[in-house]
């Protein structure tokens, strides 16, 4: 009750909900498909028409996703504690916009690229004032994308009343129209948007998105009278800080022999996170929560001075964050691996046949990545309909099974697409060799008779694994850390794409400079023909079995976040879209 009359003091804002989703599912759709039919070849553009080898170009793309990626912890800390969620998705898409234009223009005037070298041999490098602008534009999307990412599924729920059922079910018809949104932008970038860049001409190809994404900038603006704009509420790192720095202080002191009923134990009544149970995990840190006579009590029973005493429930929700890191690192080895699996392909499919029947049509290199998104948007349907009831019947579990069980499959499945890999990439480079070639890719090699259609089975793989683990990842983030930390964990798993963006680069690198001292050549070599592809991706299998065995040991450790009745807080994700979001 008391929580209620002090939510009821305050100004209730005036929600548009559906009046406002015109603007944003528009600004969502436009966006989408500006930034994925920019991002999706550029490895091919990197390659064709700024000239640069392959491993190099890879090496940038991974660089570029991870720094994107990374940025978002910052966008959620700037927009948490000082700008607020309309002000860094504007500042944000206008980046994005001018970034996508800098790309085009690079790809429109002749002197913002190196020459195209067509057949010849040799070609000439990007001069470094053609690669600064080229660098301009990856660091305006940079900008762009660490503004976006943590802050439009946030924002486009902030427009609903999360007090209402009219409200909740409002949070939720957005959320599945987001989902809807990426994925008709995927299939669009993936299929349309790359024809034309890479049959058509690239700044055409280019130009699209960069059009696109100024329509996005158009719809979010337009709706800014009717929009909800919910106010920076300070960022949860303070207390994290605090809680750490009171534990080093009172490092020396001995806990009580019964810690749960003698430690300063404080609950605001306005809290929006759970009350959790006292744990006897990661002890050390309840030391923060003991009474000493130095420490204040104010009237309303918190402590005088944070920076001197925690609470149970402070420490506790700091332990929520500090136990799923060592899952979050099992979460980078997996996107390593799913990471080859979104760029190689795409060379295998260049050096491989693309043809569509018996026509002269070839299906551009970067489309074949689509198939992973088909398999995930077909199996997520299946999984949560046809297969979570009947598991929910056998285990009697919310969810049919938890999800460390569910992530532990798709690491699985995640070991597979790489063995699969592996496989298919030995068959085309020996068909490269015993049977005749197709004719040759620029500045590679030989065009293998295999149909490139072969690569479709270890890109749905890929896909199938991508549905139980990063799903996963996605909702044991959200339901284990505290409800006001939940912008943070959105960031977590983007966190986990870019460090796993930067160890691929640095584990390509390291491939590639060790093996080409070796016996057998260069893995990585420009010509996939020359090297052995399918060596690496049997390395990266065996990284994946290694991560696996690190995982179960991990899962085993875990313990999931109670409340203080001793009942799991393994909520749905519906309740907790439409708790995280009260103003």
């Amino acid at each position: 009750m008391e929580k209620n009359e002090n939510q009821a003091t305050k100004k209730e804002p005036n929600y548009r909900g559906v009046k406002a989703m015109p603007f944003i599912i528009g600004n969502e759709t436009f966006e989408k498909l500006g930034t994925i039919g920019t991002s999706a070849n550029l490895l091919v553009y990197l390659t064709t028409v700024f000239n640069m080898k392959s491993i190099t170009a890879t090496n940038v793309i991974n660089i570029f996703n991870g720094t994107c990626n990374f940025g978002t912890l910052i966008g959620a800390f700037l927009s948490d504690t000082y700008l607020g969620r309309y002000k860094t998705l504007g500042i944000a898409s206008v980046s994005s916009f001018l970034g996508m234009l800098v790309l085009t223009f690079s790809a429109a005037f002749p002197k913002l690229h190196p020459v195209d070298c067509g057949s010849a041999s040799s070609c000439a490098s990007a001069s470094p004032w053609q690669l600064a602008f080229l660098y301009l534009a990856f660091s305006l999307l940079v900008i762009g994308s660490s503004g976006i990412r943590p802050c439009n599924l946030a924002f486009g729920a902030d427009q609903f009343n999360p007090n209402t059922e009219s409200g909740k079910r409002g949070i939720n018809s957005f959320f599945n129209w987001y989902f809807f949104t990426f994925t008709f932008a995927m299939m669009v970038s993936l299929t349309i948007i790359v024809y034309v860049q890479a049959s058509i001409n690239w700044a055409i190809g280019l130009g699209i998105p960069t059009f696109l994404m100024f329509l996005s900038c158009a719809f979010f603006f337009v709706g800014t009278r009717i929009y909800v704009v919910v106010p920076p509420q300070g960022s949860p790192l303070t207390s994290v800080l605090q809680t750490l720095v009171v534990a080093f202080k009172k490092r020396k002191l001995d806990l009580p022999e019964e810690p749960w009923t003698s430690l300063f134990n404080h609950f605001p009544s306005d809290s929006i996170n759970s009350k959790l149970a006292y744990t006897d995990q990661l002890r050390c840190l309840n030391k923060g929560a003991i009474i000493t006579p130095e420490d204040k009590i104010m009237p309303d029973g918190s402590a005088v001075n944070p920076w001197n005493l925690r609470s149970v429930q402070q420490i506790e929700e700091i332990k929520c964050v500090i136990k799923v890191i060592p899952v979050w690192f099992t979460g980078v080895i997996y996107f390593i691996g799913l990471t080859q699996s979104q760029t190689y392909p795409v060379f295998q499919a260049m050096q491989a046949d693309r043809s569509l029947g018996s026509g002269n049509f070839k299906i551009p290199a970067a489309t074949y990545n689509v198939f992973s998104m088909i398999s995930l948007t077909m199996w997520i349907p299946i999984y949560d309909r046809l297969i979570v009831p009947y598991l929910r019947r056998i285990t009697r579990k919310e969810g049919g099974i938890t999800l460390l069980q569910r992530m532990g499959i798709g690491l699985v499945i995640g070991i597979l697409t790489m063995l699969i890999s592996g496989v298919v990439e030995n068959h085309r480079r020996s068909l490269a060799f015993t049977r005749p070639t197709l004719g040759t890719v620029s500045h590679k090699g030989a065009i293998s008779s295999m149909s490139a259609n072969l690569l479709i089975p270890q890109l749905a793989v890929a896909g199938l694994s991508e549905g139980f683990v990063v799903i996963g990842l996605v909702e044991f983030f959200y339901k284990q850390f505290p409800e006001n930390m939940r912008s943070f964990a959105g960031s977590f798993l983007f966190m986990v794409v870019a460090m796993a963006s930067y160890l691929s680069s640095f584990l390509i690198s390291v491939v590639h400079n060790v093996t080409q001292k070796g016996q057998n050549g260069n893995w990585l070599a420009e010509d996939l023909n020359k090297g052995r592809l399918d060596y690496f991706y049997y390395l990266v299998a065996a990284l994946q079995v290694m991560n696996l065995a690190y995982f179960l040991v991990v899962a085993k450790w875990y313990k999931y976040k109670t409340s203080e009745d001793g009942s799991s807080l393994d909520v749905a994700m519906e309740k907790i879209d439409s708790e995280k979001h009260v103003v």
